[in-house]
């Protein structure tokens, strides 16, 4: 008699293991009575009856899926390396369920896909300068999809594009170009500005000669600062003292 008792406990704990499930705060219980939803259950402790209900629990925390790196042609036929990583969650777990047999699979599935259709659109500079617009129409067309499977697509972004080696060596010398172009630029700005002052300096040296002497005066005080053991002088120095003596004695009259 005792080992008939022993087996009915051991038989009573296991019905009761199978009708107690913990569902936890980040998931959702589908339960399915003889192959029939019957709801879905809220985190913590719920009661299931054993060997007729079956309990599916659905995550509905971010999911990171990366989107391995694919060949795509643009529009301006170009081969190109693209990988990126995209984030969906599960908004409908009764949807994820019966929707669709693998909600994880199919996502990474339509992500490849959409990502290869949605940038072969764009040409090569487009690509490159307008990521936000393309990830953008990238997560949209995605959304699109999942919708109808209980899935939200948080976000897509493009995390590497590899280009090809003579492409990367025709970017680099346009780059280097375009450097110099901005360069000569800027110093033929300089010229200019440059050009435009001495002119309007020898305009008044012109009307000031005393000027251009007093400014070889500033050159030599320069010069001797440096303590240079020689110091040129020009041949109009002695001239200019005459001329700013003349100068000074001209103003000293007013």
């Amino acid at each position: 008699m005792l080992w008939i008792l022993v087996a009915v406990v051991i038989v009573l704990l296991i019905i009761l293991a199978q009708s107690l499930k913990i569902v936890n705060q980040y998931e959702r219980g589908i339960v399915f009575r003889l192959g029939k939803v019957i709801g879905v259950k809220e985190p913590g402790l719920r009661i299931i009856i054993p060997f007729i209900d079956r309990m599916v629990k659905v995550s509905l925390r971010i999911v990171t899926l990366p989107i391995q790196s694919q060949k795509i042609i643009t529009q301006d036929n170009v081969s190109i390396d693209v990988a990126a990583v995209a984030y969906f969650k599960v908004v409908d777990p009764l949807k994820a369920v019966i929707s669709i047999e693998d909600y994880y699979s199919a996502v990474n599935q339509i992500s490849q896909t959409t990502v290869r259709n949605v940038v072969g659109k764009f040409e090569l500079d487009e690509i490159l300068s307008e990521t936000s617009k393309i990830n953008e129409e990238i997560k949209k067309t995605i959304d699109e999809h999942t919708k109808k499977w209980g899935i939200e697509v948080m976000t897509v972004e493009i995390k590497d594009i590899k280009l090809p080696e003579s492409m990367q060596r025709a970017m680099a010398k346009q780059a280097e170009a375009e450097r110099e172009k901005r360069a000569k630029i800027i110093t033929a700005e300089g010229e200019y500005l440059s050009a435009k002052r001495l002119g309007e300096a020898a305009d008044i040296i012109e009307k000031h000669p005393v000027a251009l002497q007093l400014r070889n005066l500033q050159v030599l005080t320069e010069i001797a600062a440096e303590k240079n053991s020689t110091i040129v002088f020009p041949a109009q120095f002695m001239s200019s003292i005459n001329d700013i003596k003349k100068f000074i004695e001209k103003e000293s009259r007013k």
